[in-house]
């Protein structure tokens, strides 16, 4: 069986292989100049009716389709780390996307036995700006002199099973440089925390920790059967807190409301349309605390006028990313829940995934 399945299996360095494929799915690095190389070598030798898919992170997806010259063709189908494991995959759609580049990258992804989730454009897309928010929180957590485990134990006691530091080091501490540098070229220097730069730049350019790839990142990864360990040098970056100063509950309550407050906005922007999509997908794929439904479903848990009393507490000590969007300020003042403002369940209701 896996000689068959090898057998299948074409590995080439030359493009020109690649024409006679209905369907090329690109995963280079998350650098938009790199990705506008591979798209225009691998589009010149493509019949007119191939799909075209990045599997980009965050670059949206109807800045990467200016380089292709069939803006239809070109979607996004983004696969999660480690893709192995990873159930959810997101569809990104562009604003020329065809109907036919959809179709055809939701048969894949169910052909290949992973659950699609139809979003629409924008930087990061649903998930990685949740994602990116959870990471973030970990990173402010440490440079305010948090101990590293206790931001790991916040977390798996919140219900993730990944800690934010383990989850960064999965998908590769010198990504995370990348994504801030390409956001830094796309939006200016204040688009990123300038602190945060730093710390990815020490523990990238002057410790070489880029994750678990190179055995090296938040974690030191030894050989097996030894498990990983928190690297000890993370407490030498910034001084540190004593334990007993740190309110651990509301570390636990900065990891989930940082990620359902982006998961609001998300909604807000029309970005997902559907809060089944929402929560599936933040369960999926980064294991936001199942035990809550998924991210929108623990704001209506908790309920929103309670939420974003919460959220407010959190923005006077934590700063501008615990603001409310004005969606759940809005349900809050008329005790809406998500599955009551977007109903998915309404009778007669035709849903568009655009």
């Amino acid at each position: 069986d896996k000689d068959k399945l090898l057998s299948l299996i074409t590995p080439t360095a030359d493009y020109a292989d690649l024409a006679g494929c209905d369907l090329v799915v690109e995963a280079v690095f998350e650098d938009s100049g790199v990705k506008k190389s591979a798209t225009e070598q691998a589009e010149a030798g493509l019949k007119p009716s191939a799909i075209f898919a990045s599997n980009t992170s965050t670059i949206p997806i109807s800045s990467l389709a200016k380089n292709s010259a069939r803006p239809k063709n070109f979607i996004g189908i983004h696969f999660f780390s480690p893709v192995d494991k990873m159930m959810l995959v997101e569809i990104i759609l562009g604003k020329k996307t065809g109907d036919k580049a959809l179709a055809t990258a939701i048969d894949f992804v169910r052909a290949i036995k992973k659950t699609p989730i139809v979003v629409n454009d924008t930087r990061g897309f649903y998930v990685n700006r949740c994602v990116l928010r959870y990471m973030s929180e970990a990173y402010k957590m440490l440079i305010e002199g948090v101990p590293a485990p206790m931001i790991e134990n916040a977390a798996k006691a919140a219900g993730m099973p990944v800690g934010p530091l383990a989850l960064t080091d999965e998908t590769a501490i010198d990504l995370a440089q990348k994504i801030m540098k390409q956001t830094i070229r796309d939006l200016g220097d204040k688009a990123v925390d300038p602190k945060q730069m730093a710390l990815i730049n020490t523990m990238v350019d002057d410790h070489g920790r880029f994750g678990r790839k190179n055995g090296k990142g938040f974690y030191d990864y030894p050989a097996k059967p030894a498990k990983k360990k928190l690297w000890p040098g993370i407490r030498d970056l910034y001084p540190q807190l004593a334990p007993e100063k740190v309110d651990y509950e509301e570390l636990q309550q900065r990891l989930l409301v940082t990620i359902a407050l982006e998961a609001a906005r998300v909604m807000e922007e029309g970005i997902v349309t559907d809060p089944r999509e929402a929560d599936v997908g933040s369960i999926l794929a980064f294991g936001f605390a199942p035990y809550t439904g998924g991210a929108l479903s623990y704001i209506d848990g908790i309920g929103a006028k309670a939420f974003v009393k919460i959220a407010r507490n959190l923005q006077k000590k934590y700063g501008a990313e615990f603001k409310a969007p004005k969606l759940l300020l809005d349900m809050a003042e008329k005790g809406e829940s998500f599955y009551q403002r977007f109903d998915p369940y309404a009778k007669g209701e035709t849903r568009k995934a655009a």
